[in-house]
């Protein structure tokens, strides 16, 4: 009986505890920020730098979103989910960050994406990049891949602007995926074609030697000399 009346009592205490940490906004705020918490906030203010939400914490303009932001206006009233990254009461600063869970979301997303990207097949994009090593082509699920030189022409090339330029809008095969990251050819399509094209011409049937004498025959037997 006294050990189920002081557990009864422990728990009350931590109970009331818990209560009382949740009295100060500062403790619910250190909290989500050790949790991991996702929050739905909505933009109340801008200022220099970044925006003001609903919870009274600044959402510094670099941490909005995945990209840089030209008009931070664009997010007054705006409802979004963000993260505590930083709660420090002694110098009254609430930090919100929605970075974090957009990049979690990309991952999640190009994961998707990438899972029905299949070896062998062949798919439009566009280039977005040039780089001594090679090009990179964004295909059109969103996803970017890279055409290494050596896989750019049938013909050696010294840079990959030799034949690419940004923009241009090409056909590639996807000759391999490792660790998230797509490999493309265009050198493979041009092989293939001029492989497809030595197939047809080796089931091309040339008529033998006597066919084509009677065939001249035949030609030449009703004209008169």
């Amino acid at each position: 009986m006294e050990n189920e009346k002081l557990q009864e009592q422990t728990e009350s205490m931590a109970d009331y505890e818990a209560h009382f940490d949740d009295a100060n906004p500062w403790n619910v705020v250190a909290r989500y920020q050790e949790e991991g918490t996702n929050l739905h906030v909505k933009v109340e203010g801008i200022v220099n730098g970044g925006v003001i939400a609903m919870v009274e914490g600044l959402i510094p303009a670099s941490r909005l979103s995945l990209s840089y932001i030209e008009d931070l206006e664009t997010y007054l009233l705006k409802e979004i989910d963000v993260r505590v990254i930083e709660a420090n009461q002694a110098e009254g600063r609430l930090i919100l960050s929605a970075r974090e869970i957009l990049r979690e979301q990309k991952k999640a997303e190009d994961a998707k994406k990438l899972a029905s990207v299949q070896v062998g097949s062949v798919v439009k994009g566009t280039v977005e990049s040039l780089q001594s090593y090679g090009a990179f082509v964004r295909l059109e699920n969103g996803l970017s891949g890279l055409v290494h030189i050596s896989q750019i022409s049938t013909q050696r090339i010294k840079s990959a602007d030799q034949v690419l330029h940004v923009g241009d809008e090409v056909d590639v095969k996807v000759i391999g995926i490792k660790d998230g990251k797509i490999s493309l050819s265009i050198k493979a399509l041009a092989e293939d074609a001029e492989k497809e094209q030595e197939e047809e011409l080796e089931h091309v049937e040339i008529p033998k030697v006597e066919a084509i004498g009677t065939s001249l025959g035949d030609l030449f037997k009703n004209i008169k000399l």
